[in-house]
């Protein structure tokens, strides 16, 4: 029973994942318009955050069951929760670019 609600949450995490794996970190400069995007990073960080530590956490936590399913599962996981990261890198790294820049000031 305990499986079956740990896949459970990981099938409702799934469009949180690939929310924060395709979603760009500066919506203007994915177009091709060099201005600042203010709420972008955010939104990012606040899918891509939790997508990676439920998947990580689902990596860790499927490898240790042992079974060669569960293995195949923590494959899944792992690469789901790699693929988020690259997105949380460039959405920090926006953060301090308009911090830097002095552009988004509320």
């Amino acid at each position: 029973m305990r499986a079956v609600a740990s896949y459970l949450v990981l099938l409702l995490a799934l469009p949180f994942a690939a929310l924060a794996i395709v979603s760009p970190a500066n919506e203007y400069r994915a177009q091709g318009i060099a201005a600042p995007d203010c709420d972008g990073p955010l939104q990012v960080l606040m899918s891509a955050a939790p997508a990676a530590l439920i998947y990580g956490a689902g990596a860790l936590l499927a490898y240790r069951a042992g079974r060669r399913f569960h293995r195949l599962v923590s494959l899944l996981c792992l690469i789901i929760a790699l693929a988020t990261v690259p997105n949380i890198v460039e959405a920090v790294h926006e953060l301090y670019r308009n911090a830097a820049d002095g552009a988004c000031r509320a």
